[in-house]
């Protein structure tokens, strides 16, 4: 199946910054889909990157030293309440759980994050969303 959202436009996924190899892990998923990786390292980069671009998900990570995860994603709701957004966790307790689910967030996943179960839940979502299926 050849994803209609690929001929369409670039497809853009926003993450958390991080001082490990998690950025180059995402592109080693993103780059030969043709997705491109934008990374912001704070709440405030995060919707900045969102008003001047299109982003068609968000991977927030909930233990970045920059910024709460959680916050980072209710700032971004105030603007973007349909903006997709994935959360990763090192303690993803039933309270979290919860207030993800309040928020909206599409898929919470530990960490360390396994690719495939990422890979997997941006398949969902795109699927879902997009009706693409460009991670499958």
């Amino acid at each position: 199946m050849v994803s209609n959202l690929s001929k369409l436009e670039e497809v853009n996924v926003l993450a958390s910054g991080a001082n490990w190899a998690w950025p180059e892990a995402l592109r080693c998923i993103f780059r030969p889909r043709g997705v491109n990786l934008l990374v912001a390292e704070d709440a405030a980069e995060f919707v900045n990157i969102i008003g001047r671009r299109r982003i068609h998900t968000t991977i927030v990570d909930m233990d970045s030293e920059q910024s709460n995860g959680l916050a980072t994603i209710r700032i971004i709701r105030m603007d973007y309440p349909l903006l997709p957004c994935i959360l990763l966790t090192s303690a993803a307790g039933k309270s979290l759980l919860g207030k993800a689910l309040r928020l909206d967030v599409f898929s919470v996943i530990d960490k360390p994050v396994d690719m495939h179960i990422l890979r997997g839940q941006l398949n969902r979502l795109f699927m879902k969303k997009y009706d693409s299926s460009i991670f499958e």
